[in-house]
């Protein structure tokens, strides 16, 4: 192995020139794959942080940070999954457990009373497991891509990707 500065030849398993004492190659260091990359979203947060916040207060948070995030993606999509699957899962819940409940009541009937009352549990526990669910791994830095839904949000995240103002037309 020849030495970059001078040109001396040295041994292959020579660290250093013998000649004039400068590195033959370079110590390699190892790349810390596992931790997450630190970005920084528009809203100040780290995409971390900012995904955790997307998912905690259901589609009503996902509303804010699809209007508030102009910079990640991850963000973006973060905010119209929650918006996808927790908007049709709280009208899920409000009709269909409203719906029996109330016909429930008017029949006299107990049983469409607890059937309502029931499903509107099942339901709302439901969507709080999976939004823990998805805060946990967003908060941790994995993107959990719900199936159906998930393509629907990246199709929305996309579009309403922020471009900036065109500034070539007079």
């Amino acid at each position: 192995m020849f030495c970059p500065k001078c040109g001396n030849a040295n041994p292959d398993d020579a660290r250093s020139c013998s000649e004039c004492d400068a590195l033959l190659r370079a110590e390699a260091t190892p790349i810390d794959d596992t931790a997450p990359i630190e970005e920084e979203s528009s809203t100040g947060l780290s995409v971390n942080e900012a995904g955790f916040l997307c998912y905690l207060g259901g589609w009503i948070t996902g509303i804010v940070f699809v209007v508030l995030e102009k910079k990640s993606d991850s963000v973006r999509f973060n905010a119209w999954q929650s918006i996808v699957i927790f908007g049709p899962l709280t009208l899920l819940h409000l009709v269909l457990s409203r719906f029996l409940t109330d016909i429930g009541m008017w029949r006299s009937s107990l049983g469409l009373i607890r059937a309502g009352v029931a499903l509107g549990w099942i339901i709302g526990m439901g969507a709080v497991a999976l939004a823990i669910l998805l805060m946990i791994q967003t908060y941790q830095g994995n993107t959990l891509k719900l199936p159906l839904v998930g393509d629907l949000a990246e199709k929305q995240a996309d579009r309403w990707r922020f471009r900036g103002p065109d500034l070539s037309s007079p």
